[in-house]
């Protein structure tokens, strides 16, 4: 009795040590919200991988909720956290997700104020990103990933910036990893056949991202929508022509033949995608030359006239703030 308590005891200390050299091999993921200052200055900033989730708050029409992007984008944030740790000695700092964006699909047809929307101006966007960037090259950090999927091609082009600064200015790398165009176009055959001839060119809420909140959040899917009135065109033009309808209820393609197998599939590809090549991008490949959404995005002129008209509208708000704040300031100079 005595030995087999030994041995028993021997056992559960072996498993303990084997438990303990498996810890230290295996990094963490720590939420930045929770830690002190002593916490984060005591991470190694070589191997350490600054996560920050985004999604901006966007209509996605009747069926879908206002925050379908970043339920999507924390899905594979969380992937990839668990892709860096796994690799011995790397740890990951995550982010709270960043509920800011610039130009929702709306915008498509001149609609500047669509319930569901609540966007930032793309210059805005830039300045946040940053400044997120500024603190944290000024405490060292090296490798951060923005994962903040929104097709607006201002708002990749604002989060590439903001990248691209963060490395001219600090030497490390801070990569929009969902605006890499291999990445996003990951999901391009999630769809059956049938679906894609309906859905045809649905950009946004359409059979696509319908699917992918039946698999991520169905309890937030509307069930009208099976009963969805396809609202498809072909290309750019033809959404321009369906979005400034008066009726358009905030979709393209075709909802109701969304499914969550579909969804599934779409999903896992865009995780596998990203976290592929994150991890290509921490073991040395340059990510300069990888083909980026946003300025493909500028190749088509139906695209381009979108965005143009929205930065004209973004200065027209602009405008509207600064003359409030110079009102407001010469008032208290009138005070004694």
């Amino acid at each position: 009795m005595r030995i087999a308590k030994r041995l028993s005891g021997l056992a559960g200390a072996l498993v303990g040590v084997g438990l303990s050299i498996r810890a230290q091999a295996v990094g963490q993921v720590h939420k930045v919200a929770e830690l002190s200052s002593a916490q984060i200055r005591g991470l190694d900033r070589m191997r350490t991988v600054v996560i920050i989730p985004g999604g901006i708050l966007e209509q996605h029409g009747p069926y879908l909720p206002s925050f379908t992007d970043g339920y999507r984008n924390e899905r594979v944030a969380a992937a990839l956290a668990e892709a860096v740790v796994a690799r011995r000695g790397w740890t990951v700092l995550m982010f709270p997700t960043v509920p800011l964006g610039t130009g929702g699909a709306n915008e498509i047809g001149r609609k500047y104020a669509f319930p569901g929307t609540y966007a930032v101006r793309s210059s805005t966007l830039r300045a946040v990103f940053m400044d997120l960037a500024t603190e944290l090259g000024e405490q060292g950090f090296r490798w951060v990933f923005i994962v903040h999927r929104h097709g607006a091609p201002n708002h990749n082009r604002m989060l590439d910036q903001a990248g691209a600064y963060f490395h001219d200015t600090y030497g490390g790398l801070m990569v929009h990893l969902l605006g890499l165009l291999p990445v996003i176009a990951a999901d391009r055959e999630a769809l059956d056949t049938a679906t894609r001839q309906e859905d045809r060119f649905a950009v946004h809420a359409g059979a696509g991202e319908t699917s992918e909140m039946l698999y991520l959040r169905p309890d937030l899917v509307q069930a009208a929508f099976g009963k969805a009135e396809p609202r498809a065109g072909d290309d750019w033009s033809a959404l321009v022509r369906l979005a400034r309808d008066p009726s358009w209820p905030g979709y393209f393609g075709s909802p109701r033949l969304a499914t969550a197998a579909q969804g599934a599939r779409s999903v896992h590809a865009v995780e596998e995608a990203a976290v592929t090549y994150a991890l290509k991008i921490l073991d040395g490949i340059d990510p300069g030359p990888i083909p980026r959404l946003g300025d493909a995005a500028r190749g088509s002129p139906e695209n381009r006239a979108i965005d143009d008209d929205a930065i004209r509208q973004e200065r027209k708000t602009l405008r509207k703030q600064e003359a409030w704040l110079a009102h407001r300031e010469s008032r208290s100079e009138d005070r004694p």
